[in-house]
């Protein structure tokens, strides 16, 4: 599967990530995709950065993380690691 592949069906990822988890939801909501190489989905966050605080999440993002892949999954029937810039 290709990126733009992915990127044309992201609001179908992210609805299926919303049944899930709302927060989880909320926080992938302003992702950019960055690259996918086959395995890798790196996830780019720099303009969502712009305009917060500083805030640490490193400790429920690995949970959200599986939430996305499990909706990638579901939606794609691609399995695909997370990684965040």
């Amino acid at each position: 599967m290709e990126l733009q592949e992915i990127r044309n069906r992201w609001n179908e990822v992210l609805d299926a990530v919303l049944e899930v988890d709302r927060i989880s939801w909320l926080s992938f909501f302003d992702a950019r995709l960055a690259s996918f190489d086959g395995v890798t989905l790196t996830l780019d966050f720099s303009d969502a950065r712009k305009l917060s605080a500083a805030h640490e999440f490193s400790e429920v993002r690995s949970k959200q993380q599986q939430i996305l892949a499990a909706a990638i999954w579901q939606t794609l029937g691609i399995t695909v690691e997370i990684v965040e810039q």
